[in-house]
């Protein structure tokens, strides 16, 4: 992409505050969390009536329970008793008919409603409003957001034709996925940013990276790149003249047939979805990867990092070609964390008021750009609804 075309996201310095500061991150967790749709799980972790899972975004002190009711559907609450607060679920996954709160043993359905409670005639409410507090849930491509605020619109709307994209990617038929979760002292959007530009490829993953550059493309930036409202994407330059180590062209070789023969080898191998705020997907049916960072503070955040299958390990076969893109994947993130928590440190210190992203970066800048609209307007709201102080005349009246 030319430069001039992305000029209309900026060219100026970013401010580094944002990327260290704890009055700002506080801001964002209102700002952008609380009112964002979030990526949080699949479908396939939610096979049936019953099936549950827990969520955790620390960020917001939030806990929840996802849950497959009776009817099938996929419903979102608050993990806590409608009675005093405690908390309902303590196991991250599981199937249950009912769920009962240790404290005072009040029971809820699979659809939230509350079932029974124990000399409930002597409380001065009514069933009916004792209710798990519902959370939105919508999925999309196999995959479930929720949204803890009202969201403006729904999660289809909110993506646009990034939804049409993600029912194209591998992970929408997805039946099962390897998962590892990694904990760094870095700031959720400079994490991110790593997995948004090419720029440090041929710096950092000189080994692991090295087919995705090549003469033509020495720093690997993709071929094109495209923005949706607070989301974007990027389509990946592809080597024409790639030399790969003879067991990643084995293994790689083996996980595109097996796709080929799944039906998982969609139109989009190459490209790559990164929906705000804090989630992106790679089209890839070989390493069919999404990555999720979560804020935990200012200055540390928390990946999750899948990579989505479709069937059984039937074979040695596939079994290898699976490990070996966990393996790949856990190698290349293995080399950049240590450079993003030296980024966080530097940062950290004070010492930059600014930062620089240049032409190539635009998906970094377009995240910063979104976070920032999004704060700025959440401070003007405040603003706006904060009372004008009383004066002394009017305290004493």
């Amino acid at each position: 992409m030319s430069d001039d075309s992305l000029a209309w996201l900026g060219t100026a310095p970013i401010p580094a505050a944002p990327y260290h500061d704890p009055a700002w991150f506080d801001l964002e967790r209102e700002a952008v969390f609380r009112r964002s749709w979030l990526q949080l799980g699949h479908v396939c972790e939610l096979p049936d009536s019953g099936s549950f899972i827990r969520r955790e975004i620390e960020a917001l002190n939030v806990s929840l329970l996802i849950v497959r009711g009776r009817d099938g559907e996929i419903r979102a609450f608050h993990n806590v008793c409608t009675h005093r607060g405690t908390q309902l679920v303590e196991e991250e996954s599981g199937r249950c008919g009912t769920f009962s709160c240790p404290y005072h043993r009040w029971s809820f359905g699979t659809d939230g409603a509350l079932l029974a409670a124990p000399d409930f005639d002597r409380f001065f409410v009514d069933k009916a409003d004792c209710a798990l507090p519902r959370v939105a849930l919508d999925i999309c491509g196999g995959l479930i957001f929720v949204h803890l605020g009202t969201p403006d619109k729904g999660l289809r709307d909110d993506l646009g034709p990034y939804a049409t994209m993600l029912d194209g990617f591998p992970a929408a038929q997805a039946t099962t996925f390897s998962e590892y979760v990694y904990e760094i002292d870095a700031n959720w959007k400079l994490t991110y940013d790593n997995f948004q530009e090419n720029y440090h490829l041929r710096f950092i993953h000189p080994r692991s990276g090295a087919p995705a550059v090549g003469e033509d493309n020495p720093f690997g930036y993709p071929v094109k790149m495209g923005f949706h409202g607070p989301h974007r994407t990027q389509t990946i330059w592809t080597n024409p003249d790639p030399a790969p180590k003879p067991v990643q062209a084995q293994s790689f070789g083996r996980a595109a047939r097996f796709a080929m023969a799944d039906g998982t080898a969609g139109p989009h191998s190459r490209d790559y979805l990164a929906l705000f705020p804090n989630f992106f997907i790679l089209g890839s049916p070989a390493q069919p990867f999404s990555h999720t960072v979560w804020p935990i503070d200012a200055r540390r955040s928390r990946g999750v990092i899948r990579l989505y299958w479709k069937g059984k390990d039937d074979c040695a076969s596939r079994r290898y070609a699976r490990e070996y893109a966990m393996a790949s994947a856990r190698d290349i993130h293995a080399e950049d964390r240590d450079v993003i928590e030296a980024g966080q440190r530097g940062l950290n210190s004070g010492a930059l008021k600014h930062i620089h992203f240049q032409a190539q970066e635009a998906l970094c800048r377009h995240l910063f750009n979104a976070v920032d609209e999004r704060v700025q307007a959440y401070r003007a709201e405040r603003a706006s609804a904060t009372p004008p102080p009383v004066s002394r005349a009017e305290a004493m009246a």
